[in-house]
C-alpha cells in the first residue's frame, strides 16, 4: 500500500522555510487509536446488558461510513449440541438493541457528538473469534487469522485451531504448527464449509 505524504511549509523566525511532513498514515493511526478507545469504553457498558438478556457479547466494532459512525454489536448464545449457528433470536437482537440504545443516550459522554447508527446481530456462520475463551471454545475448528505484524513473513493464516497456550493460539497450517500471540491478532473467524 502506498501512503501519501503532504508537505506543509512553516516559516521560522530567523531562518528559511522548513518542510513539515503530514502523513496520512499518522492520521490513519490516530483514527484507529480513537476507534479502539471508543470500543474499550463501550464494551463495559454493553456487556452487562447482554448478560441481562442471557446472551454473550462477542464483539463491538465501530466503523466510519459516509453517513456517519456505525456501532456494530455482535451477540451469541451457545446452544448445547449445536456446532454451527447461533442461539440468538430476532427478539434477542431487538431487546439488546433497545437497551443499548437507551444506555448510550444516558451515557452520551462516551460517544462523540457525531451521528451514529446502532446494529445488533448474531455472529453468523463464520463467527468472529475475539477473546481467548473464544479460541478455547472452538479448538479443533478451521479458522482464518490475520495478524497485525508478519509472522514468518506472512499476516494471513488459515488452518486448524489446535489450542490456547498461555496468551497465544496454536494453529496447524498445512502440517506446520504456528504459535500466534493473541495480542497480535487483528482479526480471526471460523471457517464454515457448506456440505454438498
Amino acid at each position: 500500500m502506498v501512503r501519501g505524504c503532504l508537505k506543509i511549509w512553516f516559516t521560522s523566525l530567523g531562518g528559511p522555510p522548513r518542510p513539515a511532513h503530514f502523513s496520512f498514515w499518522d492520521l490513519e493511526q490516530k483514527l484507529t487509536h480513537a476507534t479502539e478507545q471508543l470500543v474499550h469504553a463501550l464494551e463495559p457498558l454493553i456487556d452487562p446488558i447482554c448478560r441481562a438478556h442471557g446472551v454473550e457479547l462477542v464483539d463491538v466494532r465501530c466503523l466510519r461510513e459516509p453517513a456517519g459512525m456505525v456501532i456494530r454489536v455482535i451477540i451469541d448464545r451457545e446452544v448445547p449440541g449445536v456446532e454451527v449457528g447461533s442461539g440468538v433470536s430476532l427478539e434477542d437482537c431487538t431487546g439488546v438493541s433497545r437497551d443499548v440504545s437507551t444506555a448510550l443516550d444516558v451515557h452520551d459522554d462516551v460517544l462523540p457528538s457525531a451521528a451514529f447508527r446502532l446494529e445488533v446481530s448474531s455472529p453468523g456462520l463464520e463467527r468472529p473469534l475475539v477473546k481467548l475463551a473464544d479460541f478455547e471454545r472452538f479448538s479443533g475448528r478451521e479458522v482464518k487469522v490475520r495478524t497485525q505484524t508478519p509472522i514468518e513473513r506472512q499476516r494471513h493464516f488459515r488452518g486448524k485451531l489446535l489450542r490456547v497456550v498461555d496468551q497465544s493460539i496454536e494453529l496447524d497450517q498445512d502440517g506446520k504448527v504456528l504459535l500466534i500471540p493473541h495480542a497480535d491478532i487483528a482479526q480471526a473467524n471460523l471457517v464454515y464449509r457448506f456440505s454438498n
